[in-house]
């Protein structure tokens, strides 16, 4: 198990840019793969994006393809989410996790933090 806890989130207006970290705690982040996923309310919580600890592979959703970057820095035992081009249905709480892939499938392992509040309102 790894602690990751999210920051970077806050209110920011359509076509605007955020940076989700994601830091592990007491962990060295390279020998997993973490993703992203958000929640908005009354909606499931949903995959965003991954970055996988072998090749570096990414994975984004549909939804944020082309507009959001996924990396790591391993130095700082961090994962970022870089979030261009926001769009109001973008609003969310964002959380962080390490996750298992299996070819197209992937899942989330361990517990779930506290999020990150991501606002995209004009």
């Amino acid at each position: 198990q790894v602690q990751l806890v999210e920051s970077g989130g806050g209110l920011v207006q359509p076509g605007g840019s955020l940076r989700l970290s994601c830091a592990a705690s007491g962990f060295t982040l390279d020998r997993y793969a973490i993703g992203w996923f958000r929640q908005a309310p009354g909606k499931k919580r949903e995959g965003v994006s991954y970055i996988s600890s072998s090749d570096g592979s990414t994975y984004y959703a549909d939804s944020v393809k082309g507009r959001f970057t996924i990396s790591r820095d391993n130095a700082k035992n961090t994962v970022y989410l870089q979030m261009n081009s926001l769009k109001p249905e973008d609003t969310a709480v964002y959380y962080c996790a390490q996750v298992h892939i299996y070819g197209s499938i992937w899942y989330n392992v361990g517990s779930w933090g506290q999020g990150t509040q991501v606002t995209v309102s004009s």
